[in-house]
């Protein structure tokens, strides 16, 4: 082949672009994938993996210089010294707001599967259906069973720890062995389950850890407990791009990568109506490159994926490739958060626990599922933790020297809480836009936000924060206050939306095997694709997605389809 010509294109290297990779060079393709960011190499870039907090010059924290130079990133808990090579720029990558949005993100190979949450949970049969019952934005062209073997299939290679609770709203997965709920956590869990009568369970945190053996990856060994997972895990006990997929990419020889390479359009060929491949900027010398391929996967996140579409073919589609519905960069959405409620636990004073355990407790959706009913539609879980107060709780003007010293040896108070996630509604006017009269650092017209909660979301979020009240003082919990610490989209960094899969090329960018429409060797398996985003974390999901997708389309290309 030349040296720019490749069966598959894939660009971005987060979870969907590192499957995309794995699965189609598995199946014997040549694959390039591009990243707009640098190169992180697995275990020998996690250069602050092993380093403490108290070895940084701010104790992780943040400088004067970093709120000025981070505008956007220092909204929130992501901008801090221990991993901030693993965010993205703010002034070399700005964009606008009509409406606030944080947007978070992650250019480097790997992207945010080096950042993630982990948390790991397969959708229900009902959140594949609500949409169409409900009368709500369009239905979800597949349904729970058409994913259902490939969340296996994702499953069994990413190694995801969680116990069987065989819950009709969070179906199981294929676990390894449970982490475990501290000792707090289990009476709470024993005395919620059995005041609500079964009907609110609160489990462990199923998350992307190795807690077993994985007899295809035998490099990756057991999580060890240590809870620093975002500067990189040279134990490759999570999840990631650089632990998981790419090296099982890299192992079939088909496999190129270049970083440094920003897409900035699809080309089209009118005659064809297909693609032909991408052209690219690079990042560090500035020069325009192109690649050719059968099939393009866009897997850059959902906004840059639709960014790429909008930016391309505009002389046919003036809103992009892809717009001919009129819904590419409509109907975002994200997970609303930083709601809840906290308190304190008595009586476990002699308890203690072990390690850093990289994942808290969850508490599945309740509401509007079976028998119940609200003044919202769908619903919300809760994620939480119980533990000990650290020596923060000390306040500095009582105690010095020794009295200090003496006071910060003994365990805080038990504490116990959890904040809800809840899902948002696509609404056709949250949006994302060109906003061609602002510009990066690459000349490229930047994206404009347009995206906010509405009255569906405001009314849960009363249940959000009332209902683990309620179910913390019915466990004992004293002194429990509920608190809102204000969201704003894009928070959750769950960014979802903007092309959605449909069953009509008139109100959907995709179909039901994540084609464009438009064109139908072109692919969008990331967060772009989602009709909805149900209550749970979604990235199992995009898993899942990509490699149902790619197994569809070297299916079609074999068949002379593509």
């Amino acid at each position: 082949m030349a040296d720019n010509t490749y069966d598959a294109i894939v660009v971005g290297s987060g979870i969907s672009g590192g499957w995309a990779a794995k699965e189609l060079s598995e199946k014997g393709l040549k694959v390039i994938m591009l990243e707009r960011g640098h190169d992180i190499k697995h275990v020998k870039g996690y250069a602050e993996s092993n380093k403490p907090v108290w070895e940084y010059p701010h104790r992780g924290g943040r400088t004067q210089k970093m709120i000025e130079e981070y505008p956007f990133l220092k909204r929130d808990y992501p901008l801090n010294e221990r991993n901030l090579n693993y965010w993205a720029v703010d002034k070399d990558n700005p964009y606008t707001e009509t409406k606030r949005f944080d947007w978070f993100r992650g250019y480097h190979v790997g992207g945010r599967s080096l950042m993630w949450g982990r948390q790991s949970y397969r959708w229900n049969k009902f959140d594949f259906e609500a949409n169409g019952k409900e009368g709500i934005a369009i239905d979800w062209p597949i349904r729970y069973e058409d994913i259902e073997p490939w969340y296996t299939y994702v499953e069994k290679f990413a190694g995801i720890q969680g116990s069987y609770e065989n819950l009709p709203q969070l179906p199981d997965s294929h676990f390894l062995p449970a982490m475990e709920l501290n000792i707090v956590e289990k009476d709470v869990a024993a005395r919620i389950k059995k005041h609500y009568n079964d009907k609110r369970t609160l489990i462990i945190g199923r998350t992307a850890h190795v807690t077993g053996p994985l007899a295809h990856s035998p490099e990756r060994t057991l999580c060890q407990y240590r809870d620093m997972c975002w500067n990189g895990c040279p134990f490759g006990a999570y999840f990631s791009t650089q632990s998981s997929t790419l090296p099982a990419a890299m192992a079939t020889g088909n496999l190129t990568v270049r970083p440094f390479s920003i897409v900035t359009e699809i080309i089209y060929d009118k005659d064809t109506q297909k693609a032909k491949g991408v052209r690219v900027i690079d990042a560090e010398s500035m020069q325009t490159y192109e690649y050719y391929a059968k099939i393009v996967f866009l897997c850059a996140s959902s906004f840059n994926s639709s960014w790429v579409l909008m930016n391309s073919a505009t002389d046919l589609w003036p809103d992009g490739l892809g717009s001919s519905s009129g819904e590419l960069g409509h109907n975002v959405m994200d997970h609303h958060f930083r709601c809840g409620a906290s308190g304190d636990v008595e009586g476990y004073e002699d308890k203690y626990y072990y390690g850093h355990r990289p994942t808290g407790f969850y508490i599945p959706r309740f509401r509007n599922v079976f028998d119940d009913k609200r003044d919202y539609v769908r619903g919300f879980g809760y994620q939480g933790s119980a533990s000990r107060e650290g020596w923060g709780r000390n306040i500095a003007e009582l105690g010095i020297g020794a009295e200090l010293k003496d006071a910060l040896s003994e365990p805080g108070q038990w504490r116990i809480g959890a904040t809800a996630f809840g899902e948002m509604l696509p609404y056709h006017e949250n949006k994302i836009s060109l906003n061609k009269d602002k510009k990066d650092k690459w000349g490229l017209p930047v994206l404009d936000m347009d995206v906010e909660i509405k009255e569906n979301e405001k009314k849960m979020r009363i249940d959000m924060q009332n209902d683990m009240k309620e179910m913390l003082e019915n466990a004992g919990i004293k002194n429990v206050y509920t608190y809102d610490n204000e969201y704003y989209p894009g928070m959750g960094i769950h960014e979802m939306g903007t092309a959605r899969m449909g069953r009509d090329p008139k109100t959907s960018v995709l179909n039901g095997n994540n084609q464009v429409w438009d064109c139908k060797n072109v692919f969008v398996t990331d967060g772009a694709c989602m009709t909805s985003a149900s209550c749970v974390n979604p990235s199992l999901t995009y898993m899942a997605m990509t490699a149902r997708a790619a197994d569809f389309a070297v299916n079609e290309l074999k068949k002379g389809n593509l």
